[in-house]
C-alpha cells in the first residue's frame, strides 16, 4: 500500500474516532466509508500489474494490431489466426504500446487466439473475433449478456 493511501486510511481511522465521541451513528457512517475505501485501495492493488493484450484487425483489413491496454508489460506474446493458419510471435508490449502484423491478403473474418504472460510468468490467453465489416472490440462490453448487449 502506498503512503499516500495509509494516510488517507488513518485520517478516516481517527475522524472515525473522534466521531464515535460525538455521535456513533456519526462514526458508524464514516466507518463504511473507510471500510470502502479500503476495499477500494485493495482493488486497485490487485489489479496494479495485469497486461491486457487485445487484437484487432485495422481499417484496411489487412493488418493485425495488437495492444496491451493493461497496466504492466506483456512478454511472449503468441497470436494464432483461426482458420487463417497464421501465427506470430510479439516479444513484448509495453502498457499503451502497439504492434502490427501485415497479412498478405484482406481478411475478412477470423479468430485471434492471444496467448501471453507478465513479467512474474503467469500465463494468460484470450480469443477475439476479428471482422471486417464489425466495429473490433470494444472496452465497455460486458462480459456476459445484459440490457440487450450480445
Amino acid at each position: 500500500m502506498e503512503k499516500n493511501q495509509r494516510i488517507i486510511l488513518v485520517a478516516g481511522g481517527l475522524v472515525t474516532f473522534g466521531l464515535f465521541f460525538i455521535e456513533p451513528f456519526f462514526a458508524l457512517i464514516a466507518l463504511v466509508c473507510v471500510l470502502a475505501l479500503l476495499m477500494s485501495f485493495h482493488i486497485m492493488g490487485d489489479m496494479a500489474a495485469y497486461p491486457l493484450i487485445t487484437a484487432e484487425l485495422s481499417e484496411n483489413a489487412r493488418e493485425i494490431v495488437v495492444t496491451n491496454a493493461g497496466t504492466e508489460r506483456a512478454r511472449n506474446i503468441h497470436v494464432a489466426l483461426v482458420p487463417l493458419n497464421v501465427e506470430f510471435d510479439v516479444a513484448s508490449l509495453d502498457p499503451d504500446e502497439k504492434s502490427g502484423f501485415s497479412l498478405t491478403s484482406m481478411v475478412s473474418e477470423a479468430k485471434a487466439v492471444v496467448t501471453y504472460e507478465n513479467s512474474a510468468g503467469r500465463e494468460f490467453s484470450r480469443s477475439y473475433p476479428l471482422s471486417a465489416l464489425g466495429a473490433g472490440y470494444d472496452p465497455t462490453e460486458p462480459m456476459f449478456p445484459i440490457f440487450g448487449n450480445k
